[in-house]
């Protein structure tokens, strides 16, 4: 499968017509899924979501009847690996904290929480595990948000960044979180926004 995109349909054109000389091609058309990324173009943009691959996380975790939830995760919340909580299959939670990592392509509003919880993989415990369900919980609440790309000539980028400064109990690291803009402010516009464990 080939996958082309760009904003100018003459060269677009033209890039088809080559390609279909030197290879034997179906055009199948404007993409509208791929890997589980739902994708919906329309004249003021591109809209990506994940919302059926949500579903299929939420039924694999008998979660889909869940109540759900505000926030990611609570305000304040300090995990340690030296929990003496009950352990879980990590198996289980490793599947559970991969299939959430992938949901970030498209939800940046849950990476800090993603990347709070991928510390535990190699021994989770309920309270690790709870607080991977909060996650789902949240995003069952708003299973059709993604991002949108749509096309401004605003071309200012604007960055944010946050830290907390010796946030982990277990080895006093800190975390810190930055989110860039392009474009006119709007969390649907998101261009890149990540986490890092310092």
């Amino acid at each position: 499968m080939l996958i082309f995109t760009g904003s100018n349909p003459s060269m677009l054109g033209e890039f088809k017509e080559a390609m279909t000389k030197e290879f034997e091609m179906t055009n199948i058309g404007l993409m509208t899924y791929y890997l589980g990324i739902e994708m919906n173009q329309k004249e003021d943009g591109s809209f990506i979501s994940q919302a059926g691959y949500v579903r299929e996380i939420l039924k694999k975790c008998k979660m889909d009847d869940s109540k759900s939830i505000n926030t990611p995760v609570e305000c304040g919340v300090k995990l340690s690996e030296h929990d003496e909580e009950e352990k879980v299959n990590p198996t289980f939670f490793k599947s559970l904290v991969g299939s959430l990592q992938y949901l970030t392509c498209t939800r940046p509003d849950i990476l800090y929480a993603v990347g709070l919880v991928s510390r535990y993989i190699e021994d989770p415990t309920t309270t690790h595990l709870k607080i991977a369900k909060r996650i789902l919980r949240y995003i069952k609440g708003i299973i059709d948000f993604g991002l949108l790309y749509s096309t401004s000539n605003h071309f200012k980028l604007e960055g944010y960044s946050d830290s907390d400064w010796d946030g982990d109990i277990d080895d006093r690291k800190s975390t810190t979180e930055f989110v860039f803009f392009m474009g006119d402010i709007d969390v649907k516009k998101t261009v890149y926004c990540h986490t890092f464990y310092l």
